[in-house]
């Protein structure tokens, strides 16, 4: 047991420093692969139904989950191959890099005043109209994106990754890239991607909270972090980015929110942290840092609750053992 606990941990510290060195390759990536399995599923399941869509989320997501405990399984009696196996599943998973690299692309761009390659880029980021903004409103788009992805691509991650090792990596990263998939409200997927939504809303409550207070912890401003989060973080539609964008927003001293669009869709979302200034272009630089920051931060506090998690066990199982006997 304390070799299982002590192998997840480099395990995850490796796959850590993996995506710090190599980040998301351009072809190949496993999650790229999932996303086109998840596609074809899809097109054999689709039907306007939230049923159709739950059985699409549960094959998708379970398929994927049930893959990697039989693999981990398989390597239970072979320490190194399982570490190996942790520490390529949290490189897979783990996007932290890849997300600092499109955000300092967009930031460069906005920079030197080139915005149609600014617009180019800013859908690797998310998934608003780029055409509809200016540069300002690119800026605050950034820097609300990299707050999200902090949580979705790395402390979510990273949380179900202590939990429940490389199923529960492989399961949080499935659940999160249907829900990218599936999980908005356009006509296709209104119904069909409900499941998926929802689940993706469980799966990140726990790391959203641990983002959010990392943020605190890790940004220049902490009492307006925790400040933000307190007054606004409750008040935007999504659960678990209301507290990440909040927390960011009053730990860099900005305001985020507002009127937004979504492939022609026109949002009106509550306003973070209001009484401060809108985004600059020098504030996606500092939002990458600080989510950097807190990447770090939360591998540390993953790490070290899985190890202490593991200490209790066993001198809970010593402690059944002397009373046995």
């Amino acid at each position: 047991m304390r070799g299982e606990h002590a192998g997840y941990a480099c395990g995850a510290v490796l796959g850590y420093l993996g995506d710090l060195i190599a980040a998301d390759p351009r072809r190949g990536h496993p999650v790229a692969a999932f996303g086109r399995a998840a596609g074809a599923v899809e097109r054999r399941l689709w039907r306007d139904h939230r049923g159709h869509g739950t059985a699409h989320t549960l094959v998708c997501a379970g398929g994927a989950a049930v893959g990697a405990a039989l693999l981990e399984r398989a390597l239970r009696d072979r320490p190194g191959a399982r570490t190996a196996l942790t520490a390529a599943a949290t490189w897979a998973v783990l996007g932290g890099t890849s997300l600092g690299r499109e955000a300092r692309a967009v930031g460069g761009a906005l920079a030197v005043g080139d915005l149609d390659v600014a617009r180019e880029r800013l859908p690797h980021l998310c998934g608003r109209d780029p055409q509809s903004l200016d540069g300002p409103q690119m800026a605050r788009a950034v820097v609300e994106s990299v707050a999200e992805n902090t949580s979705d691509a790395v402390v979510g991650a990273l949380v179900w990754g202590a939990l429940g090792g490389v199923p529960g990596l492989v399961a949080f990263r499935a659940v999160n890239t249907l829900d990218a998939m599936v999980g908005h409200k356009s006509p296709r997927y209104r119904r069909f991607g409900w499941a998926a939504a929802r689940l993706d809303d469980v799966a990140g409550w726990p790391g959203a909270r641990l983002t959010a207070a990392l943020a605190v912890l890790a940004g220049p401003d902490r009492r307006g972090a925790l400040r933000a989060w307190r007054a606004d973080g409750g008040a935007h539609p999504s659960p678990n980015a209301g507290p990440v964008e909040a927390s960011f927003a009053g730990a860099l001293g900005v305001r985020l929110g507002g009127t937004l669009a979504y492939g022609g869709r026109v949002e009106h979302r509550p306003v973070l942290n209001g009484g401060a200034r809108p985004p600059q272009v020098p504030d996606i630089e500092r939002a990458v840092r600080l989510s950097r920051r807190v990447g770090l931060l939360a591998l540390g506090v993953t790490v070290a609750g899985r190890l202490a998690a593991g200490t209790v066990r066993r001198r809970s199982l010593r402690g059944n053992g002397r009373r046995t006997r």
